[in-house]
């Protein structure tokens, strides 16, 4: 494992423990926020650790040229339940994000510092979100780092039922129309199984996002 200064570099992502952790250290500014995740890095930690960079061995994706959303899905979508919205209240996603109560976890890894971080890229342009409202309430919705053909998705919310998979469906449509390669989704999880997302080796993940 690397401990890093406030020089910014990263070692290779391949150089990560088997677990995934490959750094540990350095800062939250946007430029390294920025290196890191177009070097296929991204940071995870709860509150009460240092700053730790992650590049695990296999990466969740979705390739939104080939996926094909659900029956089930597109019966929510036809019957208008949701409005969906891109990028127009990044900050209530985020803080919604943040404090959003999940089964099984206690605390949250998008400390204030994260949120404000990423709030800064949002300023930039590369922090992106997409909201999903139900009578004018803002019920469900994502955000993440666009970095022009690949979107790396960080975090999601659900105040109703189906909010979250109508704005993870919206995205990858949009994302499909914009001709972008891949919807990074980082770790492995049941819920994004569910919804059409599978695993990749990493070295096919950081070819992809070199191209």
């Amino acid at each position: 494992m690397y401990f890093l200064t406030k020089e910014l570099y990263f070692p290779p992502a391949e150089e990560a423990s088997f677990d995934g952790i490959l750094a540990i250290g350095g800062d939250l500014s946007p430029e390294r926020l920025i290196l890191a995740y177009k070097s296929g890095i991204f940071p995870w930690f709860d509150d009460n650790e240092p700053i730790l960079w992650w590049s695990p061995p296999r990466r969740m994706v979705v390739f939104p040229k080939v996926y094909r959303t659900s029956k089930s899905i597109r019966n929510i979508i036809n019957r208008n339940i949701f409005k969906v919205t891109f990028n127009t209240c990044f900050k209530e996603v985020i803080k919604n994000c943040q404090q959003i109560k999940r089964q099984g976890q206690y605390g949250t890894w998008l400390t204030d510092d994260m949120v404000d971080a990423y709030l800064k890229l949002h300023e930039m342009g590369l922090a992106k979100s997409i909201e999903v409202w139900q009578d004018d309430e803002l019920v469900g919705g994502l955000y993440g780092v666009d970095l022009g053909k690949v979107f790396c998705g960080e975090s999601m919310f659900s105040k109703v039922s189906n909010a979250s998979k109508i704005g993870f469906v919206w995205l990858i449509n949009h994302l499909k129309e914009n001709n972008y390669l891949l919807l990074d989704c980082q770790v492995h999880n049941d819920h994004l199984e569910k919804l059409g997302a599978f695993e990749i080796e990493r070295d096919v993940f950081l070819k992809i996002l070199k191209a």
